[in-house]
């Protein structure tokens, strides 16, 4: 296994990076805020599998988060972040601190207009200015010639796909499937936050995005009757509370008012307690 050299700060980064670079080596970036999971490792795998160097970097970003979440409580176990991101033979670790990532008198942010106003953005005001920010940073400090992201997070894969067009950043940016624990649930760091019956259940935010796939594939066009049986899965639990549930176009994330031809995306953030957690599938309808 690779011995991972670990970096605090944007210039001593950076410099590894540019030494990389003279050498012919390509890089292959994997932005995390740690706790991680097999997903992760997943995504570690893709980078080690396109490029020479692989970099995670681990930052908890307060940026993306709003009054209430949970910042403060995110889990952070930095050794054990180290040992499984050493199993996936990563190159490096950039772990800023948040003096080094927002200095005293930081004044500098990104935002997009449109993307950001669907699905999490209407009930996370400002989640993705601190997603934009955080991560054309890191792309500015790492330099990477490949980033990846997991498709969980479709919204933010979203988002930072227009981000690095609309920016001119020189790097591809690549999604990688989700990856489910064995009932189906999507892996997440906030799974750990759940009780023992809170984690039974959350596995029926799946079950009824497979209902909606079945639907769909047999043939039904009505998005509202499709979501109708989505969130009656879903609230088969009593602790549960939708935030969303929506059927919208992939590519700008609006609403579809017939599902027809294109594949559509079906998303949900659901409470499990006061756990949020988010799902999604896309669904290529009947021909």
């Amino acid at each position: 296994m690779n011995e991972i050299k670990i970096f605090e700060t944007a210039d001593s980064m950076r410099s590894q990076v540019f030494e990389w670079k003279k050498s012919g080596f390509t890089t292959g970036f994997v932005p995390t805020m740690g706790y991680l999971h097999e997903g992760h490792l997943a995504l570690l795998e893709k980078a080690g599998e396109t490029c020479d160097k692989v970099v995670m970097s681990i930052f908890v970003n307060p940026a993306q988060f709003g009054e209430g979440e949970d910042f403060e409580t995110y889990p952070r176990d930095f050794e054990r972040d180290m040992k499984l991101a050493q199993s996936k033979n990563a190159d490096a670790v950039f772990f800023p601190s948040t003096k080094e990532m927002y200095p005293e008198n930081y004044q500098t942010y990104v935002e997009l207009e449109k993307l950001p106003g669907f699905l999490c953005g209407k009930s996370r005001y400002g989640h993705f200015k601190g997603v934009a920010t955080v991560v054309s940073k890191l792309f500015n400090i790492v330099d990477p010639d490949f980033a990846f992201f997991g498709e969980k997070d479709f919204q933010q894969l979203a988002v930072i796909k227009q981000m690095a067009k609309d920016l001119n950043f020189p790097v591809k940016v690549k999604g990688v499937p989700i990856v489910r624990e064995k009932d189906g649930l999507a892996m997440s760091s906030r799974n750990s936050y759940l009780s023992e019956d809170e984690r039974k259940n959350a596995v029926l935010i799946y079950k009824g995005i497979l209902r909606a796939r079945e639907l769909i594939q047999k043939g039904e066009s009505d998005p509202e009757k499709v979501k109708a049986e989505t969130k009656s899965f879903v609230l088969g639990y009593k602790n549960a509370e939708i935030d969303y549930i929506t059927i919208c176009d992939p590519d700008t994330l609006e609403d579809v008012s017939v599902i027809e031809g294109k594949s559509v995306l079906l998303a949900a953030a659901v409470y499990f307690g006061k756990t949020r957690l988010i799902d999604n599938m896309v669904i290529t309808p009947k021909n």
